[in-house]
């Protein structure tokens, strides 16, 4: 990865400084993404205590000015953007989430602001970016709680979240249909699954250290143009939509 360009959103904190320390130990330059200046800084300045080279922007993935600031400081620094982590995400229940019927509809739609038309946004700012790279990659930080197959398995126990799952569930969507648009381009587009890992969002119940977590999305940032794209990869390959 040395002399990539990376931006990675929410990536003051869990999974996306994770992802940010393993790939600036790559030798990329990692854009960290985050909302808040002062913890954004922060973060970058303890990737850059560890030797990366780890540079700040401001980014919140709902505010469309804040996202085209960001484009624009990115296209005057580097000119190119060659991955985008597409990390920030949210919950709005929690794990003890009510049944989808008890569930008002501002919760669900206040989870696709920020996992789905959040991700949107960036994508379409970042892409002139992206198509200067002689290999794009965009990485959309998925979950396997989006996938309809397991989901509708009657023996699943996985958690009923209404506006988490389908969020995520939209944003695989999001993903294949960025993918279909880029066929021959020079970009590819995947949706990774870090497994459940402890993190605020969670409440840090997951049974996997945000490293894990992060290490499974570096691997998918990694990914060359010969692998494949429009598909949701976690550790053990590819999950079934």
């Amino acid at each position: 990865m040395t002399s990539q360009i990376i931006l990675i959103t929410g990536a003051n904190k869990g999974l996306g400084f994770e992802t940010a320390r393993v790939l600036g130990r790559d030798g990329a330059t990692v854009l960290v993404g985050a909302r808040s200046t002062e913890l954004g800084e922060k973060a970058a300045a303890t990737l850059g205590g560890e030797g990366a080279d780890a540079r700040f922007v401001q980014l919140d993935v709902t505010d469309e000015s804040s996202i085209t600031a960001a484009a624009e400081l990115i296209e005057r620094e580097h000119g190119r953007l060659d991955v985008l982590v597409n990390n920030a995400g949210i919950t709005t229940t929690g794990l003890d989430a009510p049944p989808p019927s008890a569930i008002a509809a501002d919760l669900v739609r206040t989870a696709f602001e920020t996992n789905v038309f959040g991700v949107i946004t960036v994508t379409n700012a970042m892409l002139p970016l992206l198509l200067r790279s002689p290999e794009g990659r965009i990485v959309n930080v998925s979950s396997s709680l989006s996938s309809l197959t397991q989901l509708s398995d009657p023996a699943s126990t996985r958690p009923n979240l209404l506006p988490y799952n389908t969020s995520k569930s939209a944003l695989n969507a999001v993903t294949v249909a960025y993918a279909r648009e880029l066929a021959g381009s020079s970009v590819t587009v995947r949706a990774v699954c870090p497994g459940f890992c402890a993190t605020d969002m969670n409440g840090h119940a997951g049974h996997r250290s945000p490293d894990q977590g992060a290490a499974v999305i570096a691997s998918v940032a990694r990914l060359g143009a010969d692998g494949p794209t429009g598909v949701l990869i976690d550790e053990d390959g590819l999950v079934p939509w």
